[in-house]
């Protein structure tokens, strides 16, 4: 038997590929042909891939530049003997690796969700019978039966077929099911056009088939998305990245800093051991203990938030993405659409009709020149919207609030144009009940009901060219019937189509009384053509306002969908994606083969629409625009997105339609399936970035002030008035007490109206960086000078100690106040819209006068109790802060406002 894996099936015929496979289409293959392949070709299921194990995932969340900096500042402090402080600091490097472990270990689930989809049973035929087998156990060569409702178990070629149709929504994106039927193609043809293949995982939803296994497991179509997602790296966040970075910059500085003042002190002098210990002190105190713990806090806080609107987050990091992005990638089906096919246009003898409304719920209006008309009006129109109703199997059901279509999505949308026309199908079933049906069929492309009644009727739908075939006259606006002019029928064809609208045509045939069986020998002709129904899988309302927030917030969208070109254009110049008429703005799946890698990036960055994709094409697409440094999300429901889901920077799944495949290899499931939640969710991203700048501008300026404090007593030796275990004191209190409640400060108000961050940019910007210098020296003049002060005043070290331990603390709660916003005054922001705000300045205070006042805690920490006076000082040195700082945000304004200006 020749290899499966090495054949363009779609280009042969049956009795080539039954030769290739060595099977007879009749009756199958025998008990010892299946054991020889089922030894050869294994279970036809997916191979399950061994990644990571438990102890090794939770190790590398360890694997971090600011960990290593705790975990040396740990094995320093276990030498020294300082047991309480190597415990709390690894205390707060386990916890954040716990947090870590548990957030994502849940992220590589997505090839599991992939096997489960083969998990089924099928029909098919071995040694001349019948047979029910589990789908693991079928092989090349296999013969598999088709019927409504079954779920393809491998990839099929078609060997016959009966009105066949199959949703590969979730494989190739296409929004209608499609038609499928033996027959040879050409071999440039894509797998969504290939019509003889049925491939694994896609839903039977009308008509009966018999197809010979061509694939199994791995070699399917879906096997060799998997292997996509196995092989598609997951790659940093834009916060992981500059926190990795920072980290390594932190480490560097702190060293340097370490060794420069042992060296100076022994150029000074001083005893080594006591430079030794400084060095240690400086370490702790310029390391951020609590920045780890507070950013995990605050993204679990935007997780929170982001349920609250729709948004689930998978990954931690994907919050502060959200805030980054530059380009939103979406799919069409489901996505930006609603995935219910809505009759928009009629069309009848000269004349034009629209109809409102979307979706399935039955209502809208009949429009003419922008004018409401009634069906009642037009008997022709009635009559068009009669026939579609009629000849008709599916079935429109309320469920609650919602409307649903049992059956064919194109039939479903036929019910509701009528519906909206006053027509009722109970009562118009009852007036004309159905005797005799032709069902639809590939090769005669349409379908014929026969009904009786008063007055007996045939009706026929279908595609245009075989409707108009058949038809001689046509029913005019007024009832009488006329001329057919088929040229001018196409032409309204192709106006439809090129609004991306699949267009069917009705037509009808009086019968004689009695008649009671019907055949296609006698709708060969003779019949009269009533008119076009044009439909469309409509966009949300609400999707079309999110990506025109999108585009005014900087982001750009992009559609990348496996539908036709037509279509996809349709949609796109609905949503405000495409400003020109036609497919001009589309590049097709087939075009994007020619396209190298390398021209591939400029492509990618100046076309909005891509249609007839792969999922290997959506990888490379993704893959393009981030190697022009953009920051991607990309959304999808369907198997066929999870290869790109996993690779894009963000990959948000759709948790109503989306299959399992997608949610798990996405970052963020909307539970609404509603593109405008990607708005809302890039808004809190935003606010988290926004409020993670704003607490690392903030517990910086404690680090930089406390090495400086150290620093310049050792220049000037004097003694340390900060030691390493008060040092970690201030830093994981302030952290907490202080530095935890801005996660909780409200977005600013013009958060949407900013441009997205550049991917490149740093965490900190110069102006920034400079705050937090300004800042750090302010709290050294302040410490230092009160801890001299004191020196000189006749106070001993431990209560110069505790002043400088209190000038950080006091310090930091003004300059919280400051860090509200990095731009405005919190007067602007209410002074009580976050009162966290308050309530941690309050309990930092309390624990401060524990800290100086509780002899246990003067034991722990070598501090002593302290006058009123001291504390004066101390809080005018808080104040001076935070007059300075809005000096200086006052001062940035009104250059900003004069550059503005000028």
């Amino acid at each position: 038997m020749s290899d499966p894996k090495q054949k363009h099936w779609h280009h042969l015929t049956g009795e080539q590929v039954l030769r290739l496979l060595a099977t007879n289409g009749q009756t199958g293959l025998d008990r010892v042909a299946v054991e020889e392949r089922q030894h050869q070709h294994g279970p036809n299921s997916l191979a399950r891939r061994v990644g990571d194990g438990p102890l090794l995932r939770f190790l590398l969340q360890f694997n971090q530049a600011l960990v290593y900096i705790l975990l040396i500042a740990v094995i320093i402090k276990l030498s020294l003997g300082a047991f309480v402080d190597a415990a709390v600091i690894f205390g707060v490097v386990l916890l954040n690796s716990i947090i870590g472990f548990v957030q994502e270990g849940k992220a590589l689930n997505a090839l599991e969700a992939l096997s489960r989809t083969l998990k089924m049973e099928t029909t098919v035929l071995r040694a001349g019978e019948k047979q029910r087998i589990d789908a693991a156990g079928l092989v090349p060569g296999d013969i598999v039966l088709l019927a409504s409702g079954d779920k393809v178990p491998a990839d099929l070629f078609l060997l016959r077929s009966r009105s066949l149709q199959i949703d590969e929504s979730a494989l190739t994106g296409e929004s209608v099911p499609v038609d499928k039927f033996p027959g040879i193609l050409e071999l440039e043809t894509p797998l969504a056009d290939r019509t003889n293949l049925a491939y694994s995982s896609t839903l039977v939803t009308y008509g009966t088939g018999v197809g010979v296994v061509v694939a199994t497991g791995d070699s399917t179509e879906i096997g060799r998305i998997s292997e996509l997602i196995a092989s598609a790296e997951v790659i940093a966040t834009p916060l992981t990245r500059k926190i990795a970075h920072f980290s390594r910059l932190l480490l560097y500085a702190i060293l340097g800093l370490a060794g420069l003042t042992f060296a100076v002190g022994l150029w000074h002098g001083q005893y080594w051991v006591d430079l030794f210990m400084a060095a240690v002190a400086l370490s702790v105190a310029m390391i951020p203990e609590g920045l780890p713990a507070v950013l995990t806090i605050t993204l679990a806080i935007g997780v929170a938030r982001m349920a609250k609107r729709n948004a689930i987050i998978r990954r931690l990091p994907a919050v502060e993405t959200l805030g980054s992005t530059t380009v939103v990638c979406s799919d069409k089906t489901g996505t930006i659409t609603r995935n219910e096919m809505t009759v928009q246009r009629l069309w009848v003898d000269g004349q034009s009709f629209e109809l409102s409304g979307i979706g399935y719920a039955p209502e809208g209006e009949l429009r003419l020149d922008g004018e409401r008309h009634s069906a009642a009006e037009h008997g022709v129109v009635r009559e068009l919207l009669r026939a579609g109703l009629l000849c008709n199997d599916a079935v429109l059901k309320r469920d609650g609030d919602a409307w649903r279509i049992e059956g064919d999505p194109t039939e479903g949308a036929l019910l509701v144009a009528a519906s909206k026309a006053g027509l009722d199908a109970r009562t118009e079933n009852a007036r004309a009940a159905r005797l005799e049906t032709i069902p639809f069929e590939s090769q005669h492309q349409y379908m014929v009901t026969l009904h009786g009644g008063d007055n007996p009727v045939v009706y026929l739908k279908g595609s245009v060219e075989k409707i108009l075939e058949r038809c001689t006259v046509m029913l005019g606006v007024d009832g009488s019937v006329g001329a057919l002019d088929a040229d001018e029928v196409l032409r309204q064809v192709n106006a439809m189509a090129g609004h991306g609208l699949r267009v069917l045509a009705f037509a009808r045939m009086a019968v004689a009384r009695g008649t009671t069986d019907i055949d296609h020998q006698d709708v060969c002709d003779g019949l009269t053509f009533l008119g076009l129904q044009g439909m469309i899988d409509p966009p949300r309302e609400e999707a079309i306002h999110a990506v025109r927030a999108c585009q005014e917030a900087g982001i750009k969208v992009k559609m990348i969908t496996g539908d036709h070109a037509a279509t996809a254009a349709a949609i796109a110049g609905q949503i405000g994606l495409l400003h020109t008429s036609g497919h001009a703005g589309v590049l097709t799946g087939r075009a994007l083969e020619e396209i190298p890698d390398a021209d591939l990036i400029d492509v990618a960055a100046h076309t909005a629409v891509f249609a007839r994709v792969t999922p290997e094409q959506k990888l490379r697409l993704v893959e393009a625009l981030q190697a022009r440094g953009e920051v991607v999300a990309m959304t999808g429901d369907g198997v066929n997105d999870a290869p790109a889901l996993r690779r894009a920077d963000i990959g948000v799944a759709m948790g109503i339609t989306g299959t399992d495949v997608s949610k798990e290899a996405a970052d963020m499931v909307l539970t609404d399936d509603n593109f405008a939640t990607i708005e809302a969710a890039v808004e809190e991203g935003r606010g988290v970035f926004d409020n993670l700048i704003k607490f690392i501008t903030w517990i910086l300026p404690t680090n930089a002030g406390q090495g400086l404090v150290i620093i310049a007593a050792v220049m000037a030796a004097q003694p340390l008035p900060v030691l390493p275990v008060q040092a970690l004191w201030i830093n994981m209190t302030t952290a907490v007490l202080l530095g935890l409640t801005l996660a909780f400060e409200p977005r600013e108000r013009d958060i949407m109206s900013r441009p997205p961050r550049l991917s490149a940019a740093p965490i900190l910007n110069g102006e920034l960086i400079k705050r937090i210098l300004l800042v750090g020296l302010l709290l050294l003049v302040g410490s230092f000078g009160l801890f001299e002060w004191a020196l000189y005043s006749g106070r001993s070290e431990q209560e110069a100690r505790t002043i400088a331990v209190n000038v950080f603390a006091v310090g930091q709660s003004f300059y919280l106040l400051n860090c509200r916003s990095l731009r405005y005054s919190m007067f602007r922001l209410g002074l009580f819209s976050n009162p966290l705000i308050w309530a941690g300045i309050g309990a930092m205070m309390a624990v401060q006068l524990l800290f100086t006042y509780i002899p246990l805690m003067n034991k722990l920490f070598h501090t002593a109790p302290i006058g009123w006076i001291d504390w004066g000082l101390i809080v005018a040195v808080g104040l001076a802060i935070y007059l300075v700082i809005e000096g200086e945000k006052a001062w940035r304004r009104r250059g900003a406002s004069s550059t503005v200006t000028h």
